[in-house]
């Protein structure tokens, strides 16, 4: 992975880890992308596809993203994939574009899985860039729209891609 200076005017320096899910149904996820950023630059990337619950999808999340139940039925499960999402969450400052969605999937994922939130010891609310952009005059703010305004490259609805967008838009807030 190349590391990459997200905001070389950015005086703050800003550490945090960005976070998208992509889901299968309701607040079950079937991807995960994670970028970490530390000091302004991108010093981790993480994605991987997420084997839902009996690998049911529901016929409109496959149209947004595109994930068939073929790409996850070899897939980790989430409770095999959470030590990967744990070690870059814990103790962390983290953001996401409509970040109730993103922190909803999280927590009743880990509650599923016998996993306590509260153990990762981050916000109860994290820094959303829906919000954010909101308040700048920006509308609509789907993240399509903000990444439009704000020129930054996306292919929506692919977590990692997601997540990286959401980082940048955050240091560039």
């Amino acid at each position: 992975m190349q590391l990459e200076i997200l905001n070389p005017k950015n005086t703050t320096k800003l550490t945090f880890t960005a976070i998208d899910f992509e889901t299968a149904t309701a607040y079950h996820p079937c991807s995960v992308g994670i970028v970490t950023v530390e000091n302004g630059i991108i010093t981790d990337e993480f994605v991987t596809l997420i084997k839902p619950p009996n690998n049911e999808y529901n016929p409109y999340t496959i149209q947004v993203h595109g994930i068939y139940p073929h790409h996850t039925v070899n897939a980790k499960t989430f409770l095999q994939v959470y030590p990967e999402i744990e070690k870059r969450l814990k103790n962390k400052v983290v953001v996401a574009h409509n970040e109730s969605f993103d922190r909803n999937v999280l927590i009743k994922s880990m509650a599923i899985n016998g996993l306590h939130y509260e153990d990762l010891n981050i916000a109860n609310r994290w820094e959303c860039t829906v919000k954010i952009y909101k308040a700048k005059g920006i509308k609509p703010t789907k993240l399509s729209d903000c990444c439009r305004e704000m020129k930054i490259q996306l292919n929506h609805h692919e977590a990692l891609s997601d997540a990286r967008a959401c980082a940048r838009l955050y240091l560039m807030k």
